[in-house]
């Protein structure tokens, strides 16, 4: 009885503890404030003792050199602090375009997300490409609308382009009170205060007022806004509120709390990090609000040795189960962070790898705070941590308990868009350079790299010209080895524009054996934005149903290069429409090959064509320059997609031809007397 006594008890303090622990990312738009946020936070928690400002270089998020030079994120950093007796991991994320990968795993492993707003700029880019990110993932947010203190600044705004650009229903549960360089605090709707903060302690100690008798009418009517928003949502909620009865804090709490982790609505609130306003309450709203462990829906995985759907319950007493979601180096040793969904890791422990089917073994347990580090000797279910040892663990990659073995869904990555040739200056420089580029790779699955044979040239390939430049600059400053560098230059793919049926037989005796493989195929295009599609309309009658895995994988192998210019193969539907089979001669080996070749002469009949990477560009830029910079991008060949006039500002949408981008933003800068600024991110492949 006692042991069953002590059991229920460990139990229990295993749930609390799991209840208080948020899993939170900052993501947004560059310069929209994210990391001015995470600043303000650890301050405000004890985590820091000085508040770092990005544009000093003094950013504690923002620990790499080249983050304090260009005053922007790079890497995700992943920190912990406590707020009201919770346990908050934050990982702050890049807002750059060239960096998205780091966004997309963060959420991966995330369980809610804290989303940053610019009161001027809006819903910007890359703000929608991280929330449609976070929604993927069905990860709950509440919004932040940064800089209220900025000129233009615009709340009422910003919730407007929230409403008509996502999903979710943004719910303004804050009122800023005053704009601009009058913003003095805000109103709090739920509590019916006006909230202001003391500069003199740098926001530190703030205080709940009566509401301004002149401006009480006006908090009312938006009040009742949030309070039919929520009845319409939740019927419990609609009984109360049209019977009349009295709603207390708790109840709105509770509805607010209901909806949020349905997705339905998005918590909105306001202020001004830089002035130290308007940032407690987000602490707040994340305890409140946010997700813990236990309530986001159990991790699903498939069994590898059994193939059936499993699941994982976050709990320290259920089988390991927890994801790789960032390699990093450190002074040469690697680094996996690691969320652990289900069980526990101590130190020394061997745990499985099961993507690899490999066994590891944790050599140290690490929780960061950006690139600082505390020992530990064990994490549990929920936690975020940072494991040394791990030598064959890849992103993406599950670690789990080998008796029970489990595979996580892995993480997606992006193609690259753009390559750039570099070569070693001296042959000592050549065998750091291969080192580098491998923990690169390691490191970011974005980056790619091959060297090319008949230009004895090494080319790596990115995301973006940022994003080949900050590799070139950590080659010289963490490796100290010194590159000549090429042009970036686009990276290209091929298509196929009209329907062929091709034909091929592969027959032949090799180490005294005969080899025979016969198939036909149809080729035809298939729409943008797909790879290679492959569709049997055979059965096991007309070739055996082991020969089926070969003519694909021939088929697939044969499309990493195309026939125009070796670039891979996309948007094509091929049919397996016929073949024949041979007794005791048959392989697996010669269907492979007849295969691939029947492709590869299929494609070179059908039009082969070259389609270049299409971005979506976003320029704001002062209306007194919208004719000119609109012109400029019809001669890039561009599209236009859109212009939305905003007061003395315009946005321009449209789709332009990566490689007519290079050199864009000086060009911007000189046409807008550097007041406009744009951003891009890859929407396709296509012919222009």
């Amino acid at each position: 009885m006692l042991q069953k006594d002590k059991t229920e008890k460990k139990q229990m303090a295993s749930k609390s503890k799991l209840s208080r622990t948020r899993n939170i990312g900052v993501v947004a738009h560059i310069d929209a404030g994210k990391t001015t946020v995470t600043e303000r936070i650890l301050f405000y928690t004890g985590k820091s003792y000085k508040m770092g400002e990005v544009h000093d270089g003094e950013a504690v998020m923002d620990w790499m050199p080249q983050e304090q030079e260009r005053g922007i994120t790079i890497t995700s950093a992943v920190t912990t602090c406590s707020w009201q007796n919770h346990e908050i991991h934050i990982i702050d994320t890049p807002g750059h375009v060239d960096f998205t990968m780091e966004v997309e795993r963060s959420l991966r492993v995330l369980d809610g997300a804290v989303v940053v707003f610019c009161a001027v700029g809006g819903v910007e880019p890359q703000s929608e490409t991280v929330w449609h990110q976070a929604d993927k993932y069905h990860v709950p947010k509440v919004a932040f609308i940064n800089k209220m203190d900025r000129v233009g600044a615009d709340f009422f705004s910003a919730v407007r382009m929230m409403s008509e650009r996502f999903n979710s229903k943004p719910l303004p549960i804050q009122i800023p009170w005053g704009r601009e360089e009058n913003f003095n605090g805000v109103v709090d709707l739920i509590r019916q205060k006006l909230l202001t903060w003391d500069p003199s302690t740098l926001g530190l100690s703030y205080e709940f007022s009566e509401i301004p008798l002149d401006v009480k009418p006006q908090i009312e009517r938006y009040r009742e806004e949030m309070l039919e928003m929520l009845a319409e949502l939740d019927d419990t909620f609609a009984e109360k509120y049209l019977e009349g009865s009295l709603l207390s804090e708790k109840d709105i709490m509770e509805t607010i709390r209901k909806t949020t982790l349905s997705l339905k609505i998005v918590p909105v609130m306001c202020g001004s990090a830089l002035r130290n306003k308007g940032v407690q309450p987000i602490l707040d709203a994340v305890v409140s609000y946010l997700p813990s462990p236990e309530d986001v829906p159990p991790m699903k995985g498939i069994n590898p040795l059994t193939k059936a759907e499993e699941i994982r319950i976050s709990s320290n007493q259920e089988p390991l189960a927890a994801l790789a979601f960032k390699i990093m180096q450190d002074e040469g040793r690697k680094m996996t962070y690691l969320r652990i969904y289900s069980g526990q890791l101590k130190t020394g422990q061997e745990i499985y790898n099961a993507s690899k089917g490999k066994k590891e073994k944790i050599a140290r347990l690490l929780k960061m705070h950006a690139n600082k580090r505390e020992r530990v000797l064990q994490a549990f279910a929920g936690e975020i941590i940072a494991v040394m040892g791990l030598k064959e663990t890849a992103t993406g990659d599950t670690i789990c308990d080998e008796d029970h073995p489990i595979l996580l869904e892995p993480i997606e990555f992006y193609e690259p868009v753009i390559s750039q040739a570099i070569e070693a200056k001296t042959p000592a420089d050549q065998e750091k350079l291969s080192l580098a580029l491998a923990k690169f790779m390691e490191e970011d699955p974005t980056i790619k790299v091959k060297y090319e044979d008949e230009t004895a040239q090494t080319v790596i390939s990115g995301m973006g010209e940022l994003h080949l430049e900050i590799i070139i600059d950590r080659l010289l400053r963490e490796f100290n080895t010194h590159v000549n560098v090429g042009k970036p230059r686009v990276v290209y793919r091929e298509t196929i524009q009209k329907k062929v049926d091709i034909e091929r037989l592969f027959e032949k005796e090799l180490g005294e054996k005969k080899h025979f493989g016969h198939v036909r195929l149809t080729l035809e295009p298939w729409e943008r934005g797909n790879g290679v599609e492959f569709i049997r309309q055979i059965d096991g009658t007309v070739i055996p149903e082991e020969y089926f895995g070969a003519i694909e994988e021939g088929i697939h192998e044969a499309a990493l290069s195309g026939c125009l210019s070796g670039y891979p193969l996309v948007d094509i539907r091929v049919r397996l429409i016929g073949g024949s089979y041979r007794e005791g001669e048959a392989s697996v080996l010669a269907y492979k090959i007849a295969a691939g070749s029947a492709f590869k002469d299929g494609c070179a009949k059908a039009e082969p064509i070259q389609l270049e990477p299409i971005m979506d560009v976003d320029v704001i830029t002062p209306s007194e320059f919208m004719g000119d910079v609109i012109g400029d991008i019809h001669a890039r060949r561009g599209e236009i997609q859109a212009v939305t006039p905003k007061g003395s500002i315009s946005e321009i949408r449209a789709r332009v031809p990566l490689k007519a981008l290079f050199g864009y933003s000086t060009d911007l800068r000189s046409a807008t007397q550097g007041r406009a600024v744009f951003s891009m991110q890859f929407f396709r492949f296509d012919k222009t």
